[in-house]
């Protein structure tokens, strides 16, 4: 699958691995993935595991998400989370309002795929009970009440406060906002 997003997503990528390498830190490294099996895993030493993203092959879908909650996902969600097994990824988006930080989310492993499911739905139904347009995260910010996400409607990347309708367009669509995305290392 050539989606824009997915290769959008892949260059993102390295441009994250490229930004480790240039901070002499070599490939991304976190604490919270110890001990899990993923074919994006490097080396785990017991205390950090070293990662870096790799093609799903197949690719993944969301059709789980789509018949619990009786709606069709906009096309670039689910290319998204179906291109690639990967760490979270630091990045910053210059905004008018000024440069987002945030955590570009992805799946570790196929459980990790099966719990970023879980909590698309009860986003989506929270989002159902609450009357407002259906959004699906793909980013998590340091302010708890907000994510960066793609409307399901008009596929316009935002900052979303959570349980509101508050939302600010960052992007017209997924494509844009991955390449406009800057990576930013976290290391010791």
């Amino acid at each position: 699958m050539n989606h824009p997003v997915a290769e959008a997503l892949s260059e993102f990528s390295s441009r994250f691995l490229q930004a480790w390498c240039d901070a002499d830190q070599g490939f991304p490294r976190s604490e919270d993935l110890v001990g899990l099996a993923s074919p994006c895993t490097r080396a785990d030493d017991g205390y950090e595991v070293s990662w870096q993203p790799v093609a799903r092959q197949p690719v993944g879908d969301l059709a789980a998400v789509e018949k619990g909650i009786e709606l069709r996902l906009h096309e670039d969600i689910v290319a998204f989370y179906g291109a690639q097994f990967s760490g979270d990824m630091a990045a910053r988006f210059s905004a008018v309002g000024g440069p987002v930080e945030f955590d570009l989310l992805q799946a570790f492993n196929d459980d990790d795929v099966l719990r970023l499911q879980e909590n698309i739905l009860g986003h989506l139904v929270t989002q159902r009970r609450l009357k407002l347009k259906p959004t699906v995260f793909i980013g998590a910010m340091e302010a708890e009440n907000q994510v960066i996400s793609v409307c399901n409607l008009t596929g316009e990347v935002v900052v979303e406060t959570l349980g509101k309708d508050e939302r600010e367009v960052l992007a017209s669509d997924l494509t844009s906002f991955l390449r406009a995305l800057e990576p930013v290392v976290k290391a010791g």
